[in-house]
């Protein structure tokens, strides 16, 4: 029986309940699935110094493996539209787990650093399958009544994997080789994957989705470039920026012009790689924007915090990561009870004192953060941070994706995880780059190192201040999705 049959009240009680059971099965798949691949996309950050060491790189090659499993998302994520729509759920999940589990099993018996960095590259084609198809079946399948519920558990996701991801990764450190770091996570990785093999069914109905090719390349020198310029921005500010990252820069961003500029050209015959009439709804649009500011200041005070606390206060990385921790898991607590408010009392009341509480933080955190201030003001202000991004995900992955019609779920979804990854990439970059600039200002001065960087650090905080408090006035504009938004369709806007 179809999804619109369903829908449509055509179903008897009984079908209804087994319908119910299968999409379970299915959202929860790929929940656990995307749990999985996020957490891994965080526990490289802590490990890049035992890195350097055991593999005998620089600090630069090191960093490749967070940065090319960055560029990798950022190339793959905007595809992935034109993917759902083409291929059944089950095999674009099965392809996706595959690549992961894949990716992890060369990490862990890797030689080297290069095949490490192949490695994290073939994991990052499956990681950035996963989270748009995750939020397009839950569009699909999931009724608009409780749509709130269903993305507070992929808030969980997003906000806890990363948060304990640091912290796992400084545990296994303390008392195994790095290589643990993919042992332990391919076992459920193939777990997952065999269940899915097995159990999960086709949701969607496939349609003929064009692949255009110039849009591909377009895609991988726009993005690309974008993120690879601003994630490597931040450690190239303290003695100017090199002409080879202008020139990247500003490929990036002519490849996304033209990039943008294609989509609108063929969306006009349906045959768009991304079809950005998504941005004709005003929610959706807006919904983005505040997207942008929030994930900037998440991916921002993750960078920030740790450095603070370990460069500044002396903490070690463990004990750094320990106190983020309560901050993360709080986050992936509150994010089921506020989904349930949302359907009850629809995003305002949500995202109003959430951007509140957040620009909040960042506020007292730029006045008060120095070498004197007790660890316990980070963890409180971390908690309460953490409390406001709560309030905020969830309502803007509901509000955003649910006031589309369904035929756009999938581009939405791309669009949503193409902008979480370049705008993380962005805060990363601005964040760091402040610090540094602000930092070498003081040590020229002739204060000493630790004084300049909490000074930097400060002046990080103040512009987030600033970015987050300009959302307080976008979250006025974010409205409820009518109920019939995500209505099956069988017209294009």
């Amino acid at each position: 029986m179809s999804q619109t049959a369903i829908r449509s009240g055509s179903a008897t009680p009984t079908d209804l309940r087994s319908t119910t059971r299968r999409d379970n099965l299915v959202i929860n798949l790929l929940l656990v699935s995307a749990f999985v691949v996020i957490l891994n996309e965080t526990v490289m950050g802590v490990a890049i110094p035992r890195l350097m060491t055991d593999l005998g790189v620089t600090a630069v090659a090191a960093q490749w493996l967070t940065t090319a499993f960055m560029l990798t998302m950022a190339t793959v994520i905007p595809i992935t539209g034109m993917l759902i729509r083409r291929f059944p759920t089950r095999g674009l999940f099965i392809t996706a787990m595959s690549l992961f589990s894949l990716g992890t099993a060369v990490a862990a018996a890797a030689p080297g650093h290069e095949v490490l960095l192949a490695g994290r590259i073939i994991q990052a084609c499956g990681t950035a399958i996963i989270m748009p198809l995750l939020m397009t079946t839950v569009m699909t399948l999931v009724p608009e009544e409780v749509r709130g519920q269903r993305m507070g558990n992929i808030s969980i996701v997003i906000s806890v994997a990363p948060a304990i991801g640091p912290t796992i990764s400084g545990l296994v450190l303390s008392v195994l080789s790095w290589r643990f770091m993919f042992v332990l996570v391919l076992p459920i990785a193939l777990a997952v994957l065999v269940l899915g093999a097995l159990r999960m069914p086709d949701v969607n109905e496939p349609v003929h989705a064009p692949i255009d090719v110039p849009s591909v390349i377009l895609s991988v020198l726009g993005f690309g470039g974008l993120v690879f310029g601003l994630s490597s921005l931040g450690g190239a500010t303290g003695q100017g920026v090199p002409t080879t990252l202008i020139v990247t820069l500003a490929t990036g961003a002519v490849g996304l012009a033209l990039f943008v500029w294609r989509q609108l050209v063929l969306q006009r015959s349906d045959r768009a790689l991304l079809d950005l009439r998504t941005f004709r709804n005003p929610t959706f649009a807006v919904s983005v924007v505040m997207f942008v500011v929030s994930m900037m200041a998440l991916f921002g005070t993750l960078i920030l915090l740790p450095l603070f606390l370990q460069n500044v206060l002396g903490m070690t990385v463990l004990d750094s990561g320990l106190l983020l921790l309560p901050g993360g898991l709080v986050m992936g607590l509150l994010a089921p009870p506020v989904g349930k408010l949302f359907d009850r009392v629809g995003p305002l009341p949500l995202l109003v004192p959430g951007t509140i509480l957040v620009a909040s933080v960042l506020w007292t955190l730029a006045l008060v953060s120095s070498p004197a201030t007790p660890w316990p003001v980070f963890l409180a202000a971390h908690v309460v941070l953490s409390i406001g991004l709560a309030l905020i995900f969830t309502p803007l992955f509901t509000s955003s994706l649910g006031s589309l019609p369904q035929h756009l779920y999938a581009y939405g979804s791309a669009t949503v995880s193409t902008v979480q990854q370049v705008a993380g990439a962005a805060g990363t970059a601005l964040f760091v780059s402040t610090m540094a600039v602000t930092a070498a200002r003081w040590t020229a001065g002739g204060t000493t190192a630790i004084v300049a960087e909490a000074a930097g650090i400060r002046a990080a905080f103040l512009v987030g201040a600033i970015l987050s408090t300009l959302a307080i006035v976008t979250a006025f504009f974010i409205r409820r999705p009518p109920r019939t938004a995500g209505a099956p369709v069988t017209d294009h806007v």
